[in-house]
């Protein structure tokens, strides 16, 4: 057989809305397959040795947040958290740059997938992905939930992503900070991508749009995994990339919901996604079999991971990038959930990597403490996750996941603490940062400890266990837990000079408190009294 591009299930709708119709070089959802043989063919990507795809990103191998922006018009604006975040720009620079895309795609080969986001079928929105590059269109599979044929044939693009990763805008003429930009227009419903290759701005740029619409419906939007156990116990991880997001709700002996958005509704919590979006720095068989494995199956594609002679992946090479990556279709980890849903979450995890080393390694936290720490999200910033950043930075991320929150932090903080009261969730703060001393001293906490720490905390045996309050950050932390030596669960015990240890504590205290200044008008006494002490 010869292989036939155009014939698959296609939506009535073309891309008339995006003035792409005289475009005839289109194919429409394609295989994964079919996929492979396009971006092999064209330049975009090559195969491992057990046939996964290898795309390099080119300079840009992280997202690009001072180019990403939200057009500001009446509908939305005063809804949206405006600030370095959350930038506005105006309609007139993006119809300019809309007219750019326009006129660049309408002679090259386009890919275009049409898929779904969120498990929820009554909030699920329907997405179209639009590329000159096929290697988009299998991160799009992967990522995204998949419609049948039947569903194809129906679908009704709700927002689309319309990406042009080779067209560079000029700031003088175009109004951008750079050639880069990534545009998201409520009223037209479309996100527009230009000047980068990195895949991450797809799939974030759409999870910024749920997370602007499922508040208003009175649904918690949360950039957390999901997993649960045998009992169906449910529980939800929360931190930014590098905090071990990923790895720890990917454990063998759960079911994972997700790993990476998800949304709580009055049914439970439900799953955005369709695939995974792992980090593969430093990725062993040993350390993270689940996540190891699916880099050895055709259909994955691994991003910016350098290959040895024998085309087998080189982890430990970060002379690309720290930020490696691997996209797979959530099926291919074996104990994914089949519907990518969970009951009400026994308990929430707020993962921090505590460049510091001074934060306990898990700490229990009364509901103004979770409250406190949800809106503060501080964690590091991990090198490589966003351009310029080569060393691990101390940072406030609100919500632990401001870059993809368009809302103000105390509208999502709110509803979780409202989730939390209803469902009568406990909240637990772990650092998966360093042990010892800080970054450069220390050493980072050990996967397996944190591992075993998680599990009797979700298991719930940690409930009568014996605590002893933390002198600066009032947080209640566990002076025994089975399988995880004594002296690893104080901070100060594990660093070799405790004066040392207590500067650094105040000093990270202090940056609590600084940082939660511009909420202190919108927060409670209650609130206010969980904050570290700095005295």
């Amino acid at each position: 057989m010869i292989p036939n591009y155009d014939k698959h299930p296609k939506s009535n709708i073309g891309l008339e809305y995006l003035g792409l119709e005289s475009n005839n070089n289109v194919h429409w959802n394609l295989t994964p397959a079919e996929l492979y043989e396009k971006a092999i063919v064209r330049g975009e990507a090559f195969l491992t040795k057990d046939h996964a795809l290898v795309v390099h990103t080119g300079k840009f191998t992280g997202r690009s947040p001072k180019d990403k922006f939200i057009v500001d018009q009446p509908s939305v604006h005063n809804d949206v958290d405006w600030g370095d975040v959350n930038q506005p720009i105006s309609e007139d620079v993006f119809d300019k740059l809309f007219k750019k895309a326009q006129n660049y795609l309408s002679d090259k080969e386009l890919f275009v997938k049409d898929l779904y986001c969120g498990a929820d079928k009554d909030t699920q929105l329907q997405v179209r992905v639009v590329s000159e590059v096929a290697y988009h269109g299998l991160f799009a599979h992967n990522m995204f939930i998949r419609p049948n044929n039947e569903e194809l044939a129906k679908h009704e693009p709700e927002f689309t992503v319309m990406a042009a990763p080779f067209l560079e805008a000029d700031p003088a003429e175009d109004g951008t900070k750079s050639s880069t930009f990534i545009i998201c227009n409520f009223e037209k419903k479309i996100i527009l991508i230009g000047g980068t290759l990195y895949s991450g701005e797809v799939k974030k740029g759409i999870f910024g749009v749920m997370n602007y619409l499922l508040p208003k419906k009175g649904i918690m939007a949360m950039h957390c995994s999901a997993n649960h156990d045998e009992n169906g116990k449910t529980a939800v991880f929360f931190g930014l990339s590098g905090t071990g997001k990923t790895t720890l709700s990917a454990d063998p002996d759960k079911t994972l919901i997700g790993d990476d958005e998800h949304g709580w509704s009055d049914d439970g919590v439900f799953n955005f996604e369709g695939g995974c979006y792992a980090k593969t720095i430093n990725l062993s068989e040993e350390g993270e079999p689940m996540i190891y494995a699916t880099t050895k199956m055709p259909g994955t594609i691994l991003e910016n991971v350098i290959l040895d002679d024998n085309r087998e992946p080189n982890f430990d090479d970060v002379s690309l990038t720290q930020n490696t990556r691997c996209s797979y279709p959530i099926d291919f980890i074996p104990n994914a959930s089949k519907t990518g849903t969970g009951v009400h979450p026994e308990n929430i995890i707020f993962l921090t990597a505590d460049a510091f080393g001074v934060l306990p390694p898990i700490s229990k936290l009364t509901p103004e403490q979770a409250m406190y720490h949800f809106i503060s999200g501080y964690t590091a910033k991990v090198a490589g996750t966003e351009r310029g950043v080569t060393e691990p930075q101390a940072t406030f991320s609100a919500c632990f996941g401001s870059p993809f929150m368009p809302l103000h932090p105390t509208r999502y903080a709110e509803l979780l603490a409202e989730k939390i009261r209803t469902h009568n969730s406990q909240v637990w703060l772990v650092n998966t940062g360093w042990t010892g001393g800080p970054h450069g001293v220390g050493s980072r906490m050990k996967l397996a400890h944190t591992r075993r720490m998680l599990s009797e905390a979700i298991a719930g045996n940690l409930n009568n266990a014996v605590y002893t309050k933390d002198p600066v950050f009032g947080v209640e932390v566990p002076t025994a837990v089975d399988g995880v030596p004594s002296k690893v669960l104080i901070p100060r015990n594990t660093w070799s000079d405790g004066n040392e240890y207590d500067v650094r504590a105040k000093k990270l205290a202090k940056m609590f408190v600084d940082n939660f200044k511009k909420f202190e008008s919108e927060a409670s006494d209650a609130l206010l009294a969980a904050a570290p002490n700095v005295d």
